[in-house]
């Protein structure tokens, strides 16, 4: 008998095909805006920006964060890569039966924390506990509304200056040839970070998590305009977010991985695990597409606030190739392919 298997929950291939096949099979059909059918980071149902999310990190507190602020800033970002402005938050916990109330004190003070970053509060939720042995630890769901931000017409009316444009939100199917592809900063944090406390690598001295809620960069950025699509590269990382885009757009897309940043503690570490930093889960990034007019300033608008001052250009949509294709350094070609899952589980 067929059974679910780790993969299929760990953002790349697998994950794509228990949605597509089982998922929206039999739950999608809609018909609303932008709707389940669409796999975007959000869906927007009459104007509302709505998103569900559950986090079931592990271990619950790491080097940068915890499940607290992991789930406020996952959530938050997610609907602010659509276009949205995050208004409100409910929030589910699942608490197993002998959980330390010193730490269930730490995750709702993290939470409360990042809530007052992001700008938006816990208004309502739900809270259960579970026999000893039912769950890890705890496990939070964290579910979201937004509202259209102002800034995101004025933002598309600069793209429909340059080129056609129907859709009214940053979806990941707005992708057209000669855009622009920036990432807000240094890749392959989180992850690591994750793998490095949870394993005992010892990495964890020098490599911390980039979660962090991004609405304020958001905004900022929709003011400068030109800005067609948006990812947080979660799980399956940036190759997973390129070859979304790829394949929902039709476009094929050229990065170059000299203009990828990457602390070298992240680099070393994955080279010394095996791991391809491009398949590395984040929470802290964003991958942007723009008309290529706008790029320059895009980046210079990134690299203003701190958590976009490792931001760089890293390559362009381009129908001269299909899916996603890198340049390495030594000047060679190489097929960038969606990972079947993310290489270290349980990392949100």
């Amino acid at each position: 008998m067929e059974a679910i298997r780790m993969e299929h929950g760990a953002g790349g291939a697998a994950m794509q095909r228990l949605i597509k096949e089982r998922i929206v099979k039999r739950l999608g059909g809609s018909g609303v805006e932008v709707p389940l059918e669409a796999m975007d980071d959000s869906a927007v149902v009459n104007g509302i920006v709505l998103k569900s999310d559950s986090y079931t990190v592990k271990p619950i507190f790491f080097p940068g964060g915890d499940i607290g602020r992991l789930s406020v800033s996952g959530t938050v970002n997610d609907i602010a890569v659509m276009g949205g402005r995050p208004l409100a938050l409910a929030s589910g916990l699942i608490i197993e039966e002998g959980f330390p109330l010193q730490d269930f004190d730490r995750v709702l003070e993290s939470m409360t924390k990042t809530c007052s970053e992001a700008g938006v509060f816990v208004v309502t939720g739900d809270t259960k506990v579970v026999e000893k042995g039912g769950i890890d630890g705890i496990v939070i769901n964290m579910s979201g509304i937004g509202i259209r931000s102002p800034a995101l017409d004025s933002n598309l009316a600069e793209v429909r200056r340059r080129r056609a444009l129907s859709s009214r939100w940053l979806l990941d199917s707005n992708l057209a040839d000669g855009d622009a592809i920036i990432v807000s900063g240094t890749i392959g944090d989180h992850g690591m970070a994750i793998m490095s406390c949870r394993e005992g690598y010892g990495f964890e001295g020098s490599i911390s998590s980039d979660v962090a809620p991004l609405n304020a960069l958001v905004e900022s950025l929709l003011e400068v305009g030109g800005i067609v699509s948006m990812k947080d590269p979660t799980r399956g990382g940036l190759s997973n977010a390129l070859n979304e885009w790829s394949q929902k757009s039709n476009v094929g897309i050229l990065i170059h991985e000299d203009r990828i940043p990457i602390k070298g503690e992240v680099r070393a570490a994955c080279e010394m695990l095996g791991i391809d930093p491009l398949d590395v889960g984040n929470e802290g990034k964003l991958v942007i597409g723009t008309i290529a007019e706008k790029a320059e300033e895009v980046l210079e608008e990134l690299r203003r606030h701190e958590l976009g001052r490792d931001a760089e250009i890293i390559g362009y949509a381009t129908k001269r190739y299909e899916g996603v294709v890198m340049r390495t350094q030594v000047g060679g070609l190489r097929v960038l392919p969606p990972p079947v899952g993310d290489p270290i589980p349980r990392i949100c």
